[in-house]
């Protein structure tokens, strides 16, 4: 499995502007106690939902536009940790009633710092701030913190695949 990475994604002041965004004050994060699994003891993120499946909040439409249909759009931070913490392989979408063949996986990574993204083949994509990378959802990946910056910060975006042989421009 080979991901499609996309070096900068959003038009360099689009970019500047969600960089603001994210690593200023005015988004608010969720301390959550773990980052794959339950037994991911002395892990831990800050998380902030975009769009979990009900209202857009208010940033959703504005910033993310090139996603359509999403399922979940969410925003992970981590702070710096004095050796690289590798997480556990995972899917995000584990619900039953969804087939996650059906969609899409994609990071925006925020900032650049030495974590990155592993998939099970031994892929890994670094984190370079304004990189976009896609995978099929149902493929096996893990992220890591970082020991070179702060924090660590992404933005995971799930979502329908687009069927390509429908575009009629």
């Amino acid at each position: 499995m080979t991901p499609t990475i996309v070096d900068n994604f959003l038009e360099p002041d689009d970019f500047h502007n969600l960089q603001i965004l994210m690593l200023g004050e005015e988004i608010p994060w969720y301390y959550m106690d773990k980052i794959d699994y339950p037994d991911d003891e002395d892990k831990f993120q800050f998380t902030h939902a975009f769009y979990d499946g009900g209202d857009n909040g208010p940033y959703t439409v504005r910033l993310f536009h090139f996603i359509s249909d999403p399922y979940r759009i969410k925003a992970n931070l981590i702070p710096r940790t004095s050796e690289i913490k590798v997480g556990k392989f995972h899917t995000d979408i584990n619900e039953k009633k969804l087939l996650p063949e059906s969609h899409t996986t994609s990071i925006l990574y925020v900032n650049t710092n030495n974590g990155y993204t592993e998939f099970e083949d031994g892929t890994k994509v670094e984190s370079v701030a304004n990189r976009f990378v896609t995978f099929p959802t149902e493929t096996k990946h893990r992220g890591t913190s970082c020991t070179d910056k702060k924090i660590r910060v992404l933005i995971n975006f799930n979502y329908k695949k687009v069927d390509n042989g429908s575009n009629s421009n």
